[in-house]
């Protein structure tokens, strides 16, 4: 073979070596990928449900994604939106770890169990997931649902039912009577996890993708403060304040202390629905239409059709901000009930309270305008007049042609309603309807 042809045959042999090595490289760089880091923290409920939606959205648009980490810091939350969360996570067509660290309380076991791999921290902690009420029907349909998405992921359903199930007894694991909490050491010894990891990089070894970028994806402020607003214990307070500032303000005179909780309060509560996803700006229109229509009675009283409508609408825009029924009928039972309570109290002390005179008296009664002083007026007692302003339960009567600032015994009185001043409270005149 001359020379010529020995080059020539060398390097077509070269050419085909760098061939064989550039494809190397990109097959190895196309199966390197990368791998989402999705943080679950917080209150699991409808904040946390948009956040892993759009998250994961995100995650599968890049086409390079090969797999999803999600880390988990939870004490648990609402079963209606883990159960949507884990069904998010189940679907996922690439790899996806479960990290709990430090963790995963209550429904955060769902969420934990629902990946491909599961992976705690070291002194990291799973379970005691009963649920809220603890009624035979939601205990039942709660370990249902952990039981199947431990067979679905190849998990002991009956050692994640005991973290629901306090009926439940394992031998040498836990005793009837007890809700089933795991440490991390604990939960490997038992084939619940997979790998005690102290990092992602560990994680991303057990998934087989060591290689791989890690691409972090992080919880807005937004979406934080949607959490706050939307958990089981802000959103039925706040509704229940919105609805005491409200009653408070219809009962007094002006615009005062009673309209600024109720319109901070229920600001709060909605707002916290439109970040959450729950709703959007029609909620807002329904809620101003039952204010408008709760002001017009407050003007004409006598509980009639645009009170009832309302309280109606009122209803109505609780459950449109609220991701199920159920859960608007328990923040407005709470709501409700809070509210009998406080306009009982208030019935019973306002009259007696000197704030409470503060805030009911918007204007000066002066001896120009026809007041007069109601400094223990004894004398008063027994007599009858009528009612010249709406009595909420504060305003005035006229005695014997004089206007006096007097109170009824909580009710609302309207203006021409014929009266008897029954007693004196301190410097208060107090009224009662004649029948």
């Amino acid at each position: 073979m001359d020379k010529k042809r020995l080059r020539r045959y060398n390097r077509m042999i070269l050419a085909i070596l760098s061939i064989i090595l550039l494809s190397s490289v990109v097959t190895f760089a196309e199966g390197e990928g990368n791998v989402y880091i999705i943080p679950l923290e917080g209150e699991v409920g409808p904040a946390m449900e948009q956040f892993v939606a759009g998250s994961v959205s995100t995650a599968l648009e890049d086409p390079d994604t090969q797999g999803i980490i999600f880390t988990i810091d939870t004490y648990g939350g609402r079963v209606d939106s883990a159960e949507n969360i884990s069904g998010m996570i189940i679907d996922i067509p690439v790899k996806t770890a479960s990290f709990v660290t430090p963790r995963a309380i209550s429904a955060g076991v769902l969420l934990t169990i629902s990946a491909d791999y599961v992976t705690m921290a070291p002194g990291s902690n799973i379970g005691s997931a009963e649920t809220i009420p603890d009624t035979e029907k939601a205990l039942s349909a709660w370990t249902g649902e952990l039981r199947s998405v431990a067979q679905e992921k190849g998990r002991d359903p009956e050692l994640v039912a005991a973290m629901a199930d306090k009926r439940i007894a394992i031998q040498d694991v836990v005793e009837e009577g007890e809700l089933l909490n795991l440490t991390a050491a604990e939960a490997l010894h038992l084939e619940l996890s997979d790998y005690t990891a102290r990092g992602i990089s560990e994680v991303l070894a057990v998934m087989e993708l060591s290689n791989a970028n890690t691409v972090e994806l992080e919880i807005s402020r937004a979406v934080r403060i949607a959490q706050v607003l939307t958990s089981s214990l802000v959103a039925p307070l706040l509704l229940s304040l919105g609805m005491i500032g409200l009653i408070v303000e219809v009962m007094t005179a002006g615009f005062g202390v009673g309209g600024t909780m109720s319109l901070i309060a229920f600001s709060l509560y909605f707002g916290g629905s439109i970040l959450a996803g729950n709703t959007g700006m029609a909620v807002i229109l329904v809620f101003l239409a039952a204010i408008a229509l709760l002001l017009i009675e407050a003007m004409a009283p006598g509980f009639g059709i645009a009170g009832l409508g309302g309280l109606v609408l009122i209803i109505v825009s609780v459950v449109m901000a609220s991701s199920t029924t159920g859960v608007a009928v328990v923040s407005l039972v709470v709501a409700f009930l809070m509210s009998i309570i406080a306009l009982i109290l208030i019935i019973k002390h306002a009259p007696k309270s000197s704030y409470f005179d503060r805030l009911t008296l918007g204007i000066k009664m002066t001896s120009d305008s026809g007041y007069i002083s109601t400094e223990r007026r004894e004398d008063l007692v027994g007599k009858k007049g009528i009612v010249t302003s709406y009595l909420r339960p504060s305003g005035t009567v006229e005695v014997d042609g004089e206007r006096i600032d007097a109170v009824s015994e909580g009710i609302y009185l309207e203006a021409g309603t014929n009266v008897q001043v029954i007693r004196m409270e301190g410097r208060r005149i107090v009224v009662k309807k004649m029948d």
